[in-house]
């Protein structure tokens, strides 16, 4: 677990993650059970594990950005292809309101939602129906809020091009495994997949990811 742990009032990545199009998924209890697996995985570095909040929707506090888009990016991956989840990141003071009910205000929490707002909007717009990631600041001193932007988009534009085995090739590739295990996973040479890597920009996904994981 993290070590950073909220207090009264303190200054975390907040997350929001939902699921794009749930009206329409056919068996939302099936897909409840793999998200709640995929945020279990995800809430060592937290300062609070993302849960469940209303319907599909799901929140937690992370102690830098990086964190955050670290766990958005292993949740979407966790749940893919079958299910699409989109995130907004947040960052600024968070004000806990009810230590017993875990209620919680803040500046932080207004940025995530505005994120996650402007990725539902977007993803309609022609050209940016790609876009699953968003991140805005209640924290004026910051700085980086439009290059962090700006990776994002162009991740996520890498990522929701991909077919089902570079997806799983990435996510393999995320968690350290060799190209040669998951090609013999995939039933593949470790050519086929270097070359697939090259070509689906795999290895682009996973630098760009590790810098943004670097973000404070």
């Amino acid at each position: 677990m993290s070590e950073v742990k909220l207090s009264a009032s303190s200054t975390v990545a907040t997350l929001i993650g939902d699921v794009v199009g749930s009206r329409h998924v056919a068996d939302r209890s099936a897909v409840h059970l793999d998200l709640n697996r995929a945020l279990a995985g995800v809430g060592s570095a937290a300062v609070d594990p993302p849960a469940f909040t209303v319907g599909d929707e799901f929140q937690g506090t992370y102690p830098t950005v990086g964190r955050a888009l670290e766990a958005a990016l292993a949740i979407r991956l966790a749940v893919a292809p079958g299910v699409d989840v989109r995130f907004g990141i947040g960052w600024g003071a968070v004000t806990m309101l009810d230590p017993v009910a875990g209620i919680q205000d803040g500046p932080g929490w207004w940025a995530a939602r505005e994120a996650i707002e402007w990725t539902a909007a977007t993803q309609r717009q022609p050209g940016m129906a790609l876009v699953r990631t968003a991140f805005r600041s209640g924290d004026d001193t910051r700085r980086d809020v439009d290059a962090i932007n700006a990776a994002l988009m162009c991740r996520d534009h890498l990522l929701g091009s991909l077919d089902d085995r570079s997806i799983r090739i990435v996510k393999g590739l995320l968690t350290g495994t060799s190209k040669k295990d998951i090609a013999a996973a995939e039933g593949v040479s470790a050519s086929a997949v270097s070359q697939r890597a090259g070509r689906d920009g795999l290895d682009l996904i996973i630098t760009a990811s590790q810098a943004l994981g670097r973000v404070p």
